[in-house]
């Protein structure tokens, strides 16, 4: 019989569980109603990126122009034929306004592709600019945005007689940075991210991976390996941009290397994914049970035979999680690309590991510090592809571990 005390205890004990619970389930509920907050503003501002706004005219590819090289002017003479009530100087660029400034490349690639286009009449699909682009998406009215009035009313004729039209943007996968918003991609912030992340997964893994095997399975218990341990659990809480001023200083001042190119990225991304990965390493070894060192040894097993034929290949998928979320933790890494020079300006896609690149975070750094409009989505679709990439990899991670732990 449990005394009316004793009650009033449970009572209170079981009501504070209860508020616990409760506490718990709130804040999960606020961290996730924060994460849906964030996503939705995110692919609401950044979807419209993977379309482009497109303009139909009738070009005609007259034999002096193309010899001369004077692309532009074929656009110009077909957006003049278009509308021929255009005469004023002033008019016309704004009327030419409409129409991207590399607008050329399309006409020029078409006769490299068919020179039997000379002397002929197409009508050819050219990119709009962005601020065509911003009011046909709907971000802006032609109102508010930066088109002027006759660039509203040349646009509302093209829209009337359907030439304007929306298209898969393959310009924002397959090109590299711009200054003009409907011209710039992330195709090479995207080749450069990879070949950084090729250079950090070839020397962390490795490296990683055999520090921490030494230190758990072969150094002597001692004073040095102590302090090997401790500053390695420091180096791990070191901020980022500490490793980037290390990559600075040896990487580019003392030994030289090139400046913005994937290899160093790829080294000073190494520096920070190595005390991650060490400790993750050192981990999936602990838990690897005694009993088959034991086993090993009794069969006769040497050291190095036990390590490599037994504990090693059963802490594989901890240590391969803890390398690819290391890895993954730093491609998503701005500030220590920032010290050496990764925030240049990049057109061209980078084509090995010497060449100038950028990455897809310090792109996004780039483009949100540009004032145009257009570039706001551009930021934003950015921001998904690279929030894709780390899905990506920390599922690879899941999927590895689910597939080679074993329960012991």
């Amino acid at each position: 019989m449990i005394d009316e005390r004793t009650a009033r205890r449970l009572a209170r004990r079981h009501a504070a569980e209860r508020r616990f619970k409760l506490y718990g389930m709130a804040s999960v509920a606020v961290a996730l109603a924060f994460l849906v907050a964030l996503l939705v503003t995110i692919v609401g501002k950044g979807y419209t990126a993977f379309a482009q706004t497109e303009i139909a005219v009738e070009v005609s590819f007259d034999a002096g122009p193309v010899k001369e090289g004077d692309f532009a002017g074929l656009v110009k003479s077909a957006l003049a034929a278009r509308f021929p009530e255009v005469t004023a100087r002033n008019d016309k660029r704004e009327l030419f306004g409409l129409i991207s400034s590399g607008a050329d490349r399309v006409l020029r690639d078409m006769v490299q592709d068919d020179p039997g286009l000379v002397g002929q009449k197409r009508v050819v699909t050219l990119l709009a600019s962005d601020d065509v682009d911003m009011v046909v998406k709907g971000h802006v009215t032609a109102q508010s945005g930066r088109l002027t009035a006759p660039q509203a009313e040349w646009l509302a004729s093209l829209r009337q007689t359907g030439a304007v039209s929306l298209g898969f943007n393959t310009t924002f996968f397959t090109a590299g940075d711009s200054r003009e918003p409907e011209l710039a991609g992330v195709g090479g912030a995207v080749v450069g991210s990879l070949f950084a992340m090729v250079v950090t997964l070839c020397l962390a893994f490795p490296l990683g991976v055999s520090t921490a095997v030494y230190l758990e399975e072969f150094a002597p218990k001692n004073r040095w390996t102590e302090l090997i341990e401790v500053n390695i659990n420091n180096l791990a809480a070191v901020p980022s941009i500490v490793f980037g001023l290390l990559g600075l200083a040896l990487f580019l001042n003392f030994l030289n290397m090139p400046r913005s190119a994937p290899l160093v990225g790829g080294l000073v991304l190494t520096l920070m994914s190595l005390p991650v990965i060490i400790i993750a390493s050192r981990a999936a070894l602990k838990a690897v049970p005694p009993s088959i060192r034991e086993a090993a040894r009794g069969l006769g097993a040497s050291r190095l035979q036990v390590v490599t034929h037994h504990v090693l290949p059963l802490a594989m998928p901890g240590i391969l999680t803890g390398t690819i979320i290391a890895t993954a933790h730093a491609i998503g890494e701005t500030a220590p690309l920032l010290m050496i020079g990764m925030v240049a300006f990049i057109v061209d896609i980078p084509a090995g590991f010497l060449d100038p690149a950028t990455v897809l975070p310090v792109q996004v750094y780039l483009w949100a510090d540009s004032p145009e409009r257009a570039f706001v989505e551009r930021t934003s679709a950015a921001i998904m592809i690279l929030l894709a990439f780390l899905a990506v990899m920390n599922l690879l991670a899941i999927v590895l571990r689910k597939k080679f732990e074993r329960r012991w």
